[in-house]
């Protein structure tokens, strides 16, 4: 496996724009070891120009790094009810992605109707040699295993695929652990990390259509008593995941990019199964 560094670890809480330069990120995966930069509208999208996506994959290649997936339209880790429209039209979501030289877009189904949409734009994606995938998230089709897996056979393509994320299964009241991750991985094309404890009086809430309400603390995902990621890091070994592991926690309440980039590459290298750097 290799780490990715989401550029959300300092992503504002509108999630539309960053709260430090983009090159600082860069700076702090390459000091820190990570493979690639996980890029999101915050920073890059389709809003941006392709001089400007141009210099930014240049930012990104000079410091040895890639784009391991991009999440090129706003909506979409908004989960609002114009995240599937990119389904719909996901020519600008190409273009994202290939001036930034990444192969992997994330998109957003939430309900039926949108079934159909991702079957044409994967045929779309399809002929320019790029992916989409949808992640394990609260009110979407992908909340549950069981659903997840019907609405993957359904689209049935094979460059349509999952970003397994167990905190989100966690919330939901889905196992995250083995069993969990060999049902995905034939459609397995990324990971996501970020850690949520549980806790009917916490401070955070977020709808799940399969529980309704759920509150929850935001974690570093070194600290205890939210998602066991030690299991999660074996279960990715045992199912033979060789790809990217993405910090996506959302760090900008709990602590600078600095510490979050630097801490949690410290920890997941200790739960061991990354390449060395």
């Amino acid at each position: 496996m290799q780490l990715s560094l989401s550029v959300r670890i300092a992503e504002a809480a509108c999630k539309t724009r960053l709260n430090v330069p983009f090159e600082h990120l860069v700076g702090l995966a390459v000091r820190h070891g990570y493979r690639a930069i996980c890029m999101r509208a915050s920073a890059a999208g389709v809003q941006t120009s392709a001089d400007e996506l141009a210099r930014m994959r240049s930012i990104v290649e000079d410091a040895g790094l890639c784009v391991s997936m991009v999440t090129a339209d706003s909506n979409v880790p908004l989960n609002n009810a114009r995240g599937p429209e990119s389904l719909r039209d996901i020519g600008p979501s190409v273009r994202v992605a290939e001036l930034l030289g990444c192969d992997l877009i994330r998109v957003c189904l939430k309900s039926n109707d949108d079934i159909h949409w991702a079957r044409q734009a994967a045929d779309a994606a399809a002929e320019r040699g790029i992916r989409l995938a949808h992640q394990c998230h609260t009110t979407t089709l992908f909340e549950q295993i069981e659903r997840s897996l019907e609405v993957l056979a359904e689209i049935d393509r094979d460059n349509f695929g999952v970003i397994y994320e167990p905190a989100n299964l966690l919330l939901c009241g889905e196992p995250y652990g083995l069993a969990a991750l060999q049902a995905l991985s034939p459609y397995l094309m990324n990971v996501y990390v970020q850690n949520h404890r549980l806790d009917p009086e916490g401070p955070e809430e977020l709808e799940t259509w399969c529980r309704g309400p759920v509150r929850f603390h935001h974690l570093p995902v070194w600290e205890e008593g939210g998602v066991d990621f030690p299991s999660v890091v074996d279960a990715l070994r045992q199912i033979g995941y060789h790809g990217y592991l993405t910090i996506h926690q959302h760090y900008a309440h709990l602590m600078g990019p600095d510490e979050a980039a630097e801490k949690s590459a410290d920890y997941f290298r200790s739960c061991g199964g990354f390449d060395a750097t």
